[in-house]
């Protein structure tokens, strides 16, 4: 994996985007074109077998020195433990050769007892309400193995207790420009895609994580 670039304040700039406005905007919006849900119900139907074939539980998870490496793909998290021990460094390698993604991570209250699967359905001002402080990590990378950039933190999970995974990016949002964005996130948002679907998570790119 590429050497990750730790991004300063105008990162968290970045991720209040991708985090906030890109989530919050796409799951609310009962709008969505035709082409948009038959999209997601179709990548939903593809996501599922993926899951089923690669469990989050698998064996051959291994945290390295520390740092645990999850694999992001068309659509979800793979090489993703249920737990891993306080102080665990997140990293990410994006495998898809055509989609740009992210891992967002939010660490839950204490008396949150719902699931992700549960979570990514609740309506847009309940979602608000939830994630109304910041990420514990944002972690992006593009296509084909694209450099990882910290754009919240550093990836690593240090206080205990439970965590939802999700990426945010819209479908089919245009690599080069949220490469650009990355790399600049002071010249603003990049211009809404009117062709970009869904965000990923939509179509299950959602996670829980126990931290211990």
């Amino acid at each position: 994996m590429k050497k990750s670039r730790t991004r300063t304040a105008g990162r968290v700039a970045l991720a209040t985007v991708l985090s906030a406005g890109l989530l919050l905007t796409a799951c609310g919006d009962d709008d969505d074109s035709t082409a948009s849900d038959d999209t997601a119900a179709e990548t939903t139907e593809e996501s599922t077998e993926t899951t089923e074939e690669a469990p989050l539980d698998d064996a051959t998870t291994e945290v390295e020195d520390g740092v645990l490496t999850v694999e992001l793909v068309d659509y979800a998290f793979e090489n993703l433990p249920e737990s891993v021990p306080a102080g665990t460094q997140l990293a990410v390698e994006n495998t898809s050769t055509e989609e740009f993604h992210e891992l967002i991570a939010f660490r839950l209250p204490d008396d949150e007892e719902r699931t992700s699967d549960e979570l990514v359905e609740l309506p847009e001002d309940e979602l608000m309400a939830l994630f109304a402080g910041p990420p514990a990590t944002v972690l992006l990378a593009g296509p084909d193995g694209g450099e990882q950039t910290a754009a919240v933190g550093d990836g690593t999970l240090t206080e205990p207790g439970r965590y939802v995974l999700f990426c945010s990016i819209p479908t089919g949002a245009d690599p080069a420009e949220l490469e650009a964005q990355a790399a600049d996130p002071e010249a603003g948002p990049p211009a809404e895609d009117p062709d970009a679907g869904p965000p990923h998570f939509v179509h299950g790119m959602h996670a829980d994580l126990v931290v211990e």
